[in-house]
């Protein structure tokens, strides 16, 4: 089904040049378009990146009940996907929730073969668009072949994307997610515009771009400016979506505003920050910058994702995978040094009540996630 003509929304007045994304409250005006990949309606441009290790089932319907208009499941190997089984312990990768459509299943691997191969498993789980990883900056990912490395050989990469697309069913879309390039080189500039060419070509419907390097990982600044040349480069050929550095509300509607791309995708900003949704789409309709979530509120958050993660693991595997989320929701409360500490050790679902119990039971404003807290989880 063909997707309604995208709708055009102006953003309100922007905060004070000095203030920091973090404390901004509102946003400088820009007309902005819903967003849509391929014929599968998004909506609001503002959705959740693919995470290792951390965009599971659990996390993407959290983020979808706090306004995710479309989240990316954690990417997966092709090598993975073909030999997965429905034993109880990996099952949930390929779960998807009624409440979550649509989302995207990511796919990483070295050869054309496996990949194509791969893409038909996401299919068949269910995934509304199949998205390919060639942004991936972890060392043992590189050396592998898989990952950013398919940066560094376009010839690859786009017989890759040429395979995915062949044998996607037509009405699901195919994207990418890349980086600005291996290295700063003009080669390696002259590859990445080769690979967004061919991306075009293939019949691709959306690019994601990091701003930084694969040999940047995440050390130095994202280059937004690059994301603005992109999308000049491919006009309304190519939907391009940012990544990189987004981890306030404000963020991500600053990123669109000079860039002028289609849309963004929150990472490392929405782990444990759920709210980070709610909030964008507040300042995007020209409304305040909503208030931090509350204490109480963030308890609630907190045990509805617990039991999130009990259904898809079993009761048993909850608590250690658990553990890692709320490290991340502690960042939200003012107290959060000593909040942290209650988590790291955490064994049981009676170890985690009794941690909310300790910090939780008294209500109050929470805070704004501190951007010097904002850790180097991997954004494969």
């Amino acid at each position: 089904m063909n997707s309604p003509a995208p709708e055009t929304t102006v953003c309100a007045e922007s905060a004070s040049p000095d203030k920091t994304p973090a404390e901004a409250t509102t946003i400088a005006p820009f007309a902005w378009n819903e967003l849509s990949l391929g014929n599968v309606r998004i909506g609001f441009p503002v959705v959740q990146a693919a995470l290792s290790g951390y965009s599971d089932l659990p996390m993407r319907v959290i983020a979808r009940r706090h306004s995710a208009s479309y989240t990316i499941c954690e990417v997966m190997l092709d090598q993975f996907l073909l030999s997965l089984t429905k034993r109880e312990k990996t099952r949930h990768f390929l779960d998807i929730a009624d409440e979550e459509h649509p989302v995207g299943g990511q796919l990483m691997g070295a050869e054309p073969e496996q990949f194509s191969a791969g893409a038909l498993k996401l299919v068949e789980a269910g995934f509304d668009v199949i998205d390919v990883n060639f942004g991936c900056p972890v060392k043992k990912v590189l050396g592998r072949c898989r990952g950013g490395f398919h940066l560094s050989q376009p010839a690859v990469a786009i017989e890759i994307l040429r395979r995915t697309r062949d044998v996607v069913p037509d009405h699901i879309p195919v994207t990418v997610k890349m980086r600005r390039g291996m290295d700063d080189t003009p080669e390696s500039r002259e590859q990445f515009f080769e690979i967004l060419d061919g991306a075009i070509d293939a019949g691709l419907a959306g690019v994601t771009v990091h701003g930084r390097t694969v040999m940047q990982r995440y050390i130095g600044p994202s280059r937004w400016a690059f994301l603005k040349e992109v999308k000049q480069h491919v006009g309304d050929r190519l939907k391009i979506l940012g990544s990189g550095d987004l981890f306030a509300a404000a963020d991500g509607l600053e990123m669109m505003r000079q860039t002028g791309i289609d849309g963004v995708t929150i990472a490392r900003g929405a782990i444990g920050n759920p709210w980070i949704f709610q909030q964008s789409r507040a300042l995007a309709a020209g409304e305040p910058l909503p208030a931090p979530p509350t204490i109480a509120g963030q308890a609630a958050v907190m045990r509805e994702h617990f039991a999130l993660c009990e259904e898809t693991y079993t009761v048993q595997r909850a608590p250690l995978l658990m553990r890692k989320f709320c490290i991340k929701y502690s960042q939200s409360h003012p107290n959060y040094r000593e909040v942290r500490m209650a988590f790291t050790r955490l064994r049981s679902r009676e170890e985690f009540e009794a941690a909310l119990e300790q910090h939780y039971s008294v209500d109050g404003p929470g805070q704004y996630v501190p951007r010097e807290l904002h850790g180097s989880q991997e954004e494969c």
